[in-house]
């Protein structure tokens, strides 16, 4: 192949194939230098909340896990963000946005681990329908605001939700009034009636062509970062654990990271470990950054990237394991893989009605705000394109971004949602920042 041909087929690429957002790029080495390497290390929880609670629902032998953030230092009164995340993923999608908001504006955040998801547990895991999760997330929201049962005013509450969760927070403005009558707004992160109905055409064989099983923690969060589904290296280290078990001990692989050697990216001594509370980290380090490639050797760097990916990412071969000798003092104990949390494929049957007439719910939501925060303008359909040129709710697109916005730019997240929030007198300003305008 020419060099013109090599030029033309780079050009290409790279206007086909955006930079992965959030990552920071460095220059490469021309005279053959070492290059930074990727930390695909999970990181704990405590980097981003103050801690997480097991709530056991009354008359119930089912428990929920919720990440809380701000309960400890925020009045009593003050605003609670309460995050519901999408199908399949868990309470730590959250963890980024949840630090920058809280150096944004006065908030306290519940981040709940949905039935089936992360580290909650039900007799029945498989039932997502509406009235099942909506009724769990009130009675987690009711226990957490209302630890002692007394019955006590509850504060101003936000429901933000992503995907299948921002269906749910639409649900909740309408079914959770008596139970939670202080809910003063929704937001609704990327995920439009028509649009969402149309994506479950194929969803089951797109369930179909992901990894069944990785071999270590580091492996999933490779996989979760170089198959798009998180832009963002930081927030793929700290929520793809959420989304796994261990395959041997069944607990969820969160429980493990505590084993895992987890890369220091605030540059703290060990000693110091001890004194970390939620947000002590840096958003990157140098060990965190992507050069560009070589040009001279583009073609044989990429070669060799998608087979050592695929040698990585994909589950092992029983005969190929049967064929590996044993050393005499090797451990007999079988080492974990870990396996999705939750076979989506099996809740195929509550899909709809997560998002069926969702576009007319969320226009007459009695809250007194909405927002809808996008990917693209093009996922807008006719009657939100109507309700917003009619002023029924303010709307906000991030462009270049895949469909988990909060975690593939979760500052600008926070910017927007922050605005809103104080705009609408929900909550005070901590500091000065950059305030968005509202999409038109």
């Amino acid at each position: 192949m020419s060099v013109l041909e090599k030029d033309l087929r780079r050009l290409q690429y790279n206007k086909l194939t955006p930079r992965p957002i959030g990552l920071p790029t460095g220059s490469s080495n021309r005279s053959g230098g070492s290059r930074y390497k990727r930390d695909f290390s999970p990181i704990l929880y405590k980097d981003y909340f103050d801690c997480f609670k097991t709530i056991k629902l009354p008359d119930s032998d089912d428990t929920f896990r919720v990440y809380l953030s701000g309960f400890q230092v925020e009045p009593s009164n003050s605003l609670v963000l309460v995050l519901l995340h999408g199908g399949g993923y868990s309470g730590l999608t959250w963890s980024l946005f949840t630090k920058h908001i809280r150096e944004l504006c006065v908030c306290r955040v519940i981040a709940i681990d949905l039935r089936g998801h992360g580290g909650s547990l039900s007799q029945n895991e498989s039932d997502l329908s509406v009235s099942t999760l909506t009724s769990d997330i009130g009675k987690v929201c009711k226990a957490v605001l209302d630890e002692k049962n007394e019955d006590i005013e509850l504060p101003p509450i936000v429901i933000i939700g992503h995907s299948m969760g921002g269906a749910l927070a639409v649900h909740c403005a309408h079914q959770l009034q008596e139970i939670l009558p202080s809910i003063m707004g929704i937001i609704v992160i990327d995920v439009v009636e028509g649009t969402a109905l149309d994506a479950l055409q194929s969803m089951q064989s797109l369930l179909k062509g992901r990894p069944k099983s990785f071999q270590n923690l580091e492996n999933a969060i490779e996989w979760c970062l170089k198959s798009g589904q998180t832009r963002n290296l930081e927030s793929a280290r700290v929520s793809m654990p959420g989304q796994l078990t261990n395959s041997l001990t069944g607990s969820p692989a969160t429980d493990d990271i505590t084993e895992h050697t987890t890369h220091d990216t605030s540059g703290d001594s060990k000693e110091d470990e001890a004194d970390k509370s939620t947000c002590g980290r840096r958003l990157f380090d140098s060990s965190d950054q992507i050069p560009e490639e070589n040009e001279s050797n583009d073609e044989e760097e990429t070669e060799t990237s998608q087979s050592t990916t695929t040698a990585n990412l994909t589950p092992r071969d029983e005969h190929e394991e049967q064929e590996t000798p044993k050393s005499p003092e090797s451990d007999d104990r079988q080492k974990p893989e870990y396996v999705w949390r939750i076979n989506l494929s099996k809740t195929e049957s509550y899909w709809k009605g997560w998002f069926q007439g969702l576009s007319e719910l969320f226009l007459n939501a009695p809250v007194h705000g909405k927002m809808l925060l996008l990917a693209g303008i093009d996922n807008l359909d006719r009657q939100l394109t109507i309700g917003q040129m009619q002023g029924k709710f303010q709307l906000q697109v991030l462009p270049q971004c895949g469909h988990a916005v909060h975690e593939d730019v979760p500052e600008k997240v926070a910017d927007t949602i922050a605005t809103f929030l104080v705009r609408n007198r929900f909550t005070e300003a901590i500091k000065e920042f950059g305030r968005p305008f509202p999409s038109c």
